[in-house]
């Protein structure tokens, strides 16, 4: 393996399991390969895209390669499609794996691997890259939900960075019974509200359960004619819009909300001015359907430059 440059800091995702074991393992590599701890940030897809690349090397991942990312001395290790060729940067790039899994293999050469870890990255994989067959899909999943509930840096502080603790940890506990009791009581909610916002995309309110396992169970048993499923929360003041499908249209549709993700299991936040959930819900539609009007704003990077100036 060619000599990785020593990283001014470490970046990943900052929504989900995969972001947060990989940021964890990268910085692990370069404490092993420098003797040194590298500082690690985590950003949601919108505030990556808005933060200066300012550093002179750096490691990133779980983020799509994009070309202000083609610097000398920047390592990028992910696995969504880019269709970037990088002509500076290393990228370490594969589809069929999740940056997790990506991350560890860079550890593994460097003989960092160990069994607890060869469990957690497994099942990372099955959770990020929704391998329903595995046997492991029902745990893993309650795996990942630990992050969506507890928080990226909550759940950092808890573990004190070590990612081997996470394994068997007893919140998981609490992740198993949440699933066995709210998540059928949630799905029957949901299957009655849901909210038609274009031809293709509907908005399912969600009051109980893990949001993302309902809108699978919604999708796979054939409840909506709808191909993308929206749900919404909110989160350090922000509305986070996140999308699903079965047949890769989540990920169009995020990006027209300038998100990004994975092409079924995609997510955006939304502008500054949309405060609510049903001003969430209401600037989707109307970017979804635009409707020009003479005199009033009638295109998706109107609306977004109206929000973001706090314009109602």
């Amino acid at each position: 393996m060619t000599a990785l440059p020593k990283p001014e800091v470490i970046i990943t995702h900052e929504s989900d399991l995969d972001g947060f074991l990989a940021g964890l393992l990268l910085q692990r590599l370069a404490k092993h390969l420098f003797g040194e701890d590298v500082r690690l940030e985590a950003y949601h897809y919108n505030f990556w895209k808005q933060r200066d690349l300012r550093e002179k090397s750096a490691w990133v991942t779980d983020f799509t390669f994009e070309t202000r990312m083609d610097k000398p001395d920047w390592v990028i290790v992910d696995h969504h499609v880019t269709e970037v060729i990088p002509k500076n940067a290393r990228l370490i790039h594969d589809v069929t794996k999740s940056a997790g899994l990506l991350c560890y293999e860079l550890c593994q050469a460097q003989g960092l691997g160990a069994p607890a870890l060869d469990r957690l990255v497994h099942l990372n994989d099955v959770a990020d890259l929704f391998l329903e067959k595995d046997p492991d899909f029902t745990v893993a999943g309650d795996y990942a939900s630990l992050v969506k509930c507890y928080q990226f840096w909550n759940l950092h502080t808890v573990l004190g960075g070590d990612p081997e603790k996470l394994l068997d940890h007893p919140l998981l506990e609490v992740m198993a019974a949440k699933r066995r009791i709210e998540d059928p009581i949630g799905l029957e909610w949901s299957r009655q509200h849901i909210r038609e916002l274009s031809p293709s995309v509907a908005f399912v309110d969600t009051v109980i359960g893990s949001s993302n396992q309902i809108v699978h169970q919604l999708l796979e048993g054939g409840t909506t004619k709808y191909t993308v499923l929206m749900t919404l929360f909110r989160r350090s003041n922000a509305i986070f819009a996140s999308f699903r499908s079965r047949n890769g249209e989540a990920l169009q549709i995020a990006v027209k909300f300038q998100g990004g993700g994975h092409a079924n299991a995609a997510g955006a936040i939304l502008p500054k001015g949309v405060r609510t959930i049903e001003d969430g819900i209401e600037f989707v539609e109307k970017a979804l359907n635009p409707k020009p009007v003479p005199g009033s704003l009638n295109n998706l990077e109107s609306l977004f430059a109206a929000l973001e100036a706090g314009k109602k």
